[in-house]
């Protein structure tokens, strides 16, 4: 490139660089990606400068480039995985104990009288709150308070109920509880 050329590159640069940066940020949300963008781009086309017969068309040409390398880079990123002869340890959760627990809850839940049960259900799973649960079944606030404070002592009441009375056998039974949950 002769040097007259470098020298109308290196003005363009210092002129357009503004916008151009702006254009790479439209193209990749991180900002240091976009100057990596902008850069790369540059680079590109610096080699190609004196093809471009129309510098008044430099802009669109430079922004060609930049769109086509953000792709090269997306399609490689996509290529990163490699296969391997092992596959990496990976812990998985173990959801026995929560299948177990939610079987125990709505066993226990049987026990709560119907409007009990409608209280406990929209406060506590719905995350309503007191006001919304009154209007949607049709009571005061402060009978969805009290409703709700029966229905979880009365669920307290046979949780305690039910762990006194599987002391021994308890253990082998919520075990046999969680396999089935699985």
């Amino acid at each position: 490139m002769a040097h007259g050329e470098v020298l109308e590159f290196e003005e363009y640069v210092r002129t357009r660089q503004d916008a151009l940066l702006r254009s790479a940020r439209r193209l990749v949300p991180d900002p240091v990606d976009a100057q990596d963008l902008l850069q790369t781009a540059l680079v590109r086309t610096y080699g190609r400068w004196d093809g471009i017969a129309d510098k008044r068309l430099a802009d669109a040409y430079l922004r060609r480039v930049m769109i086509n390398t953000r792709t090269e880079w997306w399609r490689a990123r996509k290529l990163e995985e490699v296969p391997t002869e092992q596959l990496p340890d990976a812990s998985v959760e173990d959801s026995t104990e929560q299948h177990a627990d939610r079987a125990l809850l709505m066993d226990i839940m049987k026990v709560l009288a119907p409007k009990q049960r409608s209280v406990v259900v929209l406060r506590h799973w719905e995350q309503m709150s007191t006001e919304e649960t009154a209007a949607a079944l049709g009571m005061s606030a402060g009978t969805v308070k009290s409703t709700l404070h029966r229905a979880l002592a009365r669920l307290r009441q046979e949780l305690e109920s039910r762990d006194r009375a599987e002391p021994a056998t308890g253990a082998l039974e919520r075990e046999e509880r969680e396999r089935c949950a699985a």
